[in-house]
C-alpha cells in the first residue's frame, strides 16, 4: 500500500483541552495538560502511525492577549502552527466560562477564524467538553454562531477527557492525507527531546501545585540529565534541575515550610519520570529568582520558549 501523511494544527484559547485532545488521539502522554490557563508555551508535535497512514498533530499555545515577550513568543507559535499544514482543528468548549453573543464571536476565536480565512486553511470545528453538557441542545446555538463566521469542513462534538467522539474526529481527520513518505519513524510518538519533556512533566506538577499567579512567573531549566548504574548495577536517571520564578516571594512559595513543596513536587514528577522511562530516577530541584524572565528574550532563548 502507498504510504499517506497530513499535517495537521491544532489550535483555540487557553483552556479548551488541545493538549488533552492530543494526548488522547495518541493514546499517551506527550504534553502536559492542568486546570492553569497558558499550560502549553511552545508548539509540540504528536504523531500517530496506523499501518501506512501518519498523522502529525500540531498542539500550539493558547491563543491570548499578549502581556509580555514570553506571551508574544507563544501568540507566534499558535501562528507558525498553522503554516503549511493540511488542515486545522479549532478547539471551542461546549460551556464556555464567558458570555456568547449571537452577533460576534470573542476576540481570541475571532482573531483565529481570521487568520485562518487569510491563510485559506480549511478546518474543523471541535466541540470539546461535551461531557459538562447536562443537554446535548445546548450545542446548537454554539455550532449556529461559530457556522456563521467560518465555512467549517464538519464540526464534531467530542469529550476529550472520556474519549466519546475522539474516533469520529479521528476517520475525519484522515481524509485530508496525501500520497508522502513519513516524515516521523512509524514508533516515534513526538518530536520533543528527551531532556524537554522532562522538565515540562516538572513544570506540570508546579503548575498543578502552586496557586494563582505564580505559574505564570515559572520556568524549569534542565541542568544535568544522564542516565547510569546503580552499585546493584540497576539503571537510573539522574536529574538535576532548577525553578525559575520573578520574585523572591514566589521562590518561599515554591520552597515551602522546611523545604515540604519543593520535596512534593519533586517526588509527584519522580513518579512521572520514571513511569516514562521505566527505570528508577533521581530528581533534585533548586530554586532561583530571575526578576521579569519573561520579558527578557535572551532567557526566553535559554528555556526553549522562542
Amino acid at each position: 500500500m502507498e504510504q499517506t501523511s497530513a499535517f495537521i494544527t491544532i489550535i483555540g484559547r487557553p483552556n479548551v483541552g488541545k493538549s488533552s485532545l492530543m494526548n488522547k488521539i495518541l493514546g499517551q502522554k506527550v504534553a502536559i495538560v492542568s486546570d492553569k490557563p497558558q499550560t502549553t508555551r511552545t508548539k509540540i508535535m504528536g504523531i500517530k502511525t496506523e499501518n501506512e497512514n501518519q498523522l502529525v498533530f500540531i498542539d500550539t499555545p493558547g491563543f491570548h492577549r499578549a502581556r509580555n515577550e514570553l506571551d508574544k513568543n507563544m501568540n507566534k507559535a499558535v501562528s507558525d502552527g498553522m503554516s503549511e499544514v493540511d488542515i486545522a482543528v479549532l478547539v471551542v468548549e461546549a460551556k464556555p466560562k464567558f458570555a456568547l453573543s449571537e452577533d460576534s464571536l470573542p476576540p481570541a476565536e475571532a482573531e483565529l477564524i481570521t487568520e485562518l480565512k487569510k491563510r485559506k486553511l480549511k478546518a474543523v470545528l471541535v466541540i470539546n467538553k461535551i461531557d459538562m453538557l447536562e443537554r446535548k441542545e445546548e450545542l446548537l446555538s454554539i455550532i449556529t454562531m461559530y457556522s456563521k463566521s467560518f465555512s467549517f469542513e464538519t464540526v464534531i462534538p467530542l469529550s476529550a477527557k472520556t474519549g466519546d467522539g475522539v474516533d469520529i474526529l479521528l476517520s475525519e481527520l484522515k481524509k485530508y492525507s496525501k500520497p508522502s513518505v513519513h516524515y516521523f519513524p512509524d514508533t516515534d510518538v513526538t518530536d520533543q527531546p528527551e531532556k524537554v519533556m522532562v522538565a515540562e512533566m516538572i513544570r506540570e506538577k508546579l503548575l498543578r501545585t502552586l496557586d494563582k499567579e505564580v505559574p505564570h512567573g515559572i520556568a524549569v531549566d534542565l541542568e544535568r540529565f544522564f542516565e547510569r548504574d546503580t552499585k546493584d548495577g540497576e539503571p537510573i536517571v539522574e536529574i538535576e534541575a532548577t525553578i525559575i520564578c520573578e520574585r523572591d516571594s514566589h521562590k518561599g512559595i515554591i520552597i515551602g515550610k522546611g523545604g515540604a513543596m519543593l520535596k512534593r513536587i519533586g517526588s509527584m514528577a519522580r513518579h512521572d519520570i520514571e513511569a516514562f522511562f521505566g527505570i528508577k530516577a533521581s530528581v533534585k530541584l533548586w530554586v532561583k529568582v530571575k526578576e521579569d524572565w519573561r520579558n527578557r528574550q535572551g532567557l526566553i532563548h535559554t528555556f526553549g520558549l522562542d
